[in-house]
């Protein structure tokens, strides 16, 4: 399995971005994806995820309102649509996967591939 994340960079504060997380050897729409992102000097932090076949979706608190996670099955891509973007947001953001939903999604440590992040910086 691999999860390539990209679409991250340098933005304003109040803008958007769009992240993008390509995967190979898996099937997104029968499977658990989710968001993460690490902070310099921070731990791993849970920003959304998305459960396979219903497609149920949760977001973190910072999240709620402003990012959207979804996921094109043709394209086997997930995305992460982030808007009103502030400097607290500067992060690397990865993309995970596992084979199928845990109620502790948020927990970084239950999520089996990891993509190797892409940088998002909010400049004041």
């Amino acid at each position: 399995v691999q999860l390539q994340a990209s679409g991250g960079g340098l933005v304003q504060a109040g803008g958007s971005l769009r992240l993008s997380c390509a995967a190979s050897g898996l099937t997104i729409r029968s499977s658990a994806e989710a968001w993460f992102r690490q902070a310099p000097g921070k731990e791993r932090e849970f920003v959304a995820a998305i459960r396979e076949g219903n497609s149920a979706v949760r977001y973190s608190d910072s999240a709620k309102g402003r990012f959207t996670i979804s996921r094109d099955d043709a394209k086997n891509t997930l995305y992460l649509q982030m808007n009103s973007l502030n400097p607290e947001d500067t992060a690397v953001y990865y993309c995970a996967a596992r084979n199928y939903w845990s109620v502790r999604y948020s927990d970084a440590e239950v999520w089996n591939y990891w993509g190797k992040g892409t940088q998002v910086t909010v400049s004041s």
